[in-house]
């Protein structure tokens, strides 16, 4: 605290010292036996005024250390950093209560962060559980599958898809905060990246009539392929879902000067011009989303948009409504990895 403001704060006592001064001019004003010499009115007034400055220096003094320890105007207060120089009662009185809120506000935040835990072991262990029935539905549905008509048997499949999608969703949202602990980056094949996707998307392509075709040398890229397989899985399903019967659907592979490109081109119905810009946002679905035939969930471009910015590779769209869209995945050259460009 500066000095000007201490002195604002304790204007109250300026006060009283002015008029302690002007009561005592009055009661030697006042004596009929004394006779008023301007002289020692000077001298009175002077030395009660050293007298204030001392009391007000030696107060400000003493008060400093402790305006040291709340002054945020260098380094924000930590919620960790307890108050432990008060020397006078009212300064105790404040730091007991400041400390006092410190330590409830700890208490609620573990306990919020326990329930989190909690409930994110819940969400994994309750995702791996799920996986046993669904796989025994999956080879239940296989060994029947000639004796139900091949249509009943698609919209099974599809379905099983659909839940065991939602289900991957679940569990890479759960792990979403938890990211640093759990990837590895390596120099993978973008190529083998894709077409491992791709082939856990092949009933779709066949019951949509889609053509898929790969353009461009294959390049290799450091990133963590089992969540960049996840990211490039949201951007297919989603192609796949908004592209008519009989469409086209065609990766690119290509590098400059920035780094490795992927490109995601479809022919599909494209996205309006005002939803561009927000179709990266949490639980956004957009116009497709709401008229579309095909559910949406708003999660799927939001999981590769933030997956991707974790594992600094940047998630771009481009698209022109009714004619299709590019989404495109860069994977920036890492001068620390020594990377060629």
């Amino acid at each position: 605290m500066t000095i000007r403001k201490y002195l604002k704060d304790h204007w109250l006592l300026l006060v009283g010292w002015l008029t302690f001064i002007a009561i005592t001019w009055l009661i030697l004003w006042l004596s009929p036996d004394m006779v008023i010499n301007v002289s020692v009115i000077g001298y009175l007034v002077l030395l009660e005024g050293l007298f204030l400055l001392l009391f007000l220096t030696i107060d400000y003094s003493l008060k400093k250390r402790w305006w040291r320890s709340l002054d945020i105007s260098e380094h924000p207060p930590s919620l960790q950093h307890y108050l432990n120089e008060a020397a006078r009662s009212e300064e105790k009185i404040v730091q007991e209560y400041i400390n006092g809120l410190l330590i409830e506000h700890q208490q609620v935040i573990q306990q919020a962060i326990n329930n989190q835990q909690d409930q994110k072991d819940y969400i994994d262990s309750w995702v791996h559980e799920i996986k046993v029935p669904l796989a025994a539905v999956d080879l239940i549905l296989q060994s029947i599958e000639d004796d139900i008509p091949e249509s009943k048997y698609y919209l099974v499949e599809n379905e099983l898809n659909k839940i065991d999608e939602y289900v991957e969703q679940v569990l890479y949202y759960a792990r979403l905060d938890s990211f640093s602990r759990d990837y590895l980056i390596q120099e993978h094949s973008l190529k083998e990246i894709v077409q491992s996707v791709i082939r856990t998307q092949g009933s779709y392509f066949i019951q949509k009539n889609l053509h898929f075709s790969i353009e461009g040398e294959d390049q290799l890229v450091l990133t963590d392929a089992k969540w960049v397989a996840f990211i490039f899985k949201q951007l297919v399903s989603n192609a796949i879902k908004y592209t008519p019967a009989g469409g086209q659907i065609t990766v690119t592979f290509s590098k400059t000067n920035e780094g490795v490109w992927l490109l995601l081109q479809d022919t599909g119905v494209g996205i309006p011009e005002a939803d561009q810009r927000r179709i990266f946002d949490k639980g956004f679905t957009g116009k497709n989303g709401r008229t579309s035939e095909q559910h949406s969930t708003g999660l799927g471009l939001y999981l590769a948009k933030s997956l991707a910015d974790k594992l600094g590779h940047q998630l771009t769209v481009e698209s022109i409504e009714d004619q299709g869209t590019t989404m495109k995945l860069l994977f920036p050259f890492l001068s620390y990895f020594k990377e060629r460009r």
